[in-house]
């Protein structure tokens, strides 16, 4: 086996492969190939900086490290969703092509039997796998729904390189066999997908959310059904039975003139005479 080397991962899946007979996967894989190598073309890409795996219904580009990943998240912002309009306007309901696309980068070494190994490329291949990227392609008027890694996201999509818009790429987190996996969708997130939050975002199970009352306050229940909210400003108190403590001293006796509701103003508790509160 090769030493690990650094590489850009860029990984291209295409959507509902299985579905189609063996003539139109013939052609979707030719449509894939053609896609692939325009733009990496267009990324200034040649296939001397390039090895390619084939996984039938995609593909997977390892990238020499010093091509342009700039270059080459340019190209699939531009040039993959402009190809893919131009061959599905042709094409038959059942020849038409939607990939899901993943870029990333590590370390990866190559075996003995060209075969390639590295835990940078199993996470990758995670996020290529993952249900909220083929939701969000789903969910898409157009054909291509990308996802780039956290270190591609730090490394250039943040810095806002032209063409690169950065409040277009949206943080998820994947579940995956490997653990949760953090990555930046390009896109609208898609909803009610079990596979983020509010912000794309998967809370671990068990962990604390963050999001607490400030010290000191107690966060006032609900109203019952038919009961007004409480007025905003001061201090309510809710007695629901028995005998609530208030600082230590014990509240009893009869409470005079109290019959539910909201009570405001001087409200003396106890006995007849008892001090206001």
């Amino acid at each position: 086996m090769t030493d690990p080397v650094s590489r850009t991962i860029l990984l291209l899946d295409i959507e509902k492969y299985s579905d189609r007979d063996d003539v139109e996967q013939a052609y979707l894989r030719r449509m894939l190939y053609d896609i692939a190598d325009r733009t990496l073309d267009g990324a200034g890409i040649d296939a001397r900086q390039r090895l390619r795996a084939d996984r039938g219904d995609s593909v997977m580009e390892l990238i020499d490290a010093n091509a342009s990943v700039t270059a080459l998240l340019r190209a699939l912002l531009t040039e993959v969703p402009a190809q893919l309009r131009a061959v599905n306007r042709m094409a038959s309901s059942s020849a038409q092509i939607r990939l899901r696309g993943v870029v990333a980068t590590g370390y990866v070494a190559v075996d003995g039997h060209d075969g390639w190994v590295g835990s940078d490329l199993n996470h990758a291949c995670r996020l290529l796998d993952a249900a909220l990227l083929r939701a969000a392609l789903r969910e898409r008027a157009d054909d291509f729904a990308l996802c780039v890694s956290e270190g591609v996201h730090a490394g250039i999509v943040r810095h806002n390189h032209p063409g690169i818009p950065t409040e277009d790429f949206h943080p998820v987190t994947v579940d995956s066999k490997n653990g949760p996996l953090r990555a930046w969708l390009h896109g609208p997130v898609p909803g009610g997908h079990d596979d983020h939050g509010e912000r794309g975002e998967v809370p671990v199970p068990g962990a604390d959310s963050g999001e607490h009352p400030a010290p000191g306050r107690q966060t006032p229940p609900a109203p019952a059904r038919g009961q007004a909210a409480p007025p905003s400003g001061g201090v309510v108190f809710q007695f629901d039975g028995g005998s609530p403590n208030i600082g230590g001293s014990v509240v009893a006796g009869d409470q005079h003139g109290v019959s539910g509701g909201h009570v405001t103003g001087n409200v003396h508790l106890g006995g007849a005479g008892g001090e206001s509160a």
